[in-house]
């Protein structure tokens, strides 16, 4: 389910960004969930992309949650996690893939062992987002 029909896309303020590879939603309560394009490989570059896209700014002492909604099918480099483990990127203190399918299923399992910090694998875009909401850095 794309975030903007979901429920929370009315529940919680935020703000959209698209992007050429897709639309990240920054939500009021600093979760990003990101919606890419098909067809799309997703490495650092698009990462640096991602997180450095004005306004997207993240605020110094925030904790934020990232949540990769794989609505559509693209290509990932599981390294991109173990990018995302050095001190560079200590806002984002978890993380959640939404995968529809078996076979994201199994690539996000691959994708979990590249990240040392928390990392669930979703079956749908409300329980990641309950998830991240009930961890006690967002509490």
């Amino acid at each position: 389910m794309n975030f903007e029909n979901s429920k929370y896309s009315r529940l919680l303020k935020y703000q959209k960004f698209s992007l050429d590879s897709g639309d990240l939603y920054l939500t009021e309560n600093n979760l990003i969930i990101s919606e890419l394009k098909s067809g799309i490989h997703v490495n650092l570059d698009l990462l640096v992309e991602f997180f450095t896209h004005p306004p997207f700014e993240f605020k110094k002492g925030q904790s934020y949650g990232y949540i990769a909604n794989r609505i559509n099918s693209y290509s990932f480099d599981p390294n991109v996690w173990a990018d995302l483990n050095s001190n560079d990127h200590d806002y984002l203190v978890a993380a959640a893939i939404v995968a529809y399918d078996t076979t994201n299923f199994i690539n996000a399992t691959i994708e979990k062992k590249f990240y040392n910090k928390s990392l669930k694998r979703c079956s749908s875009l409300d329980e990641a987002i309950e998830w991240m909401q009930g961890l006690k850095e967002f509490n």
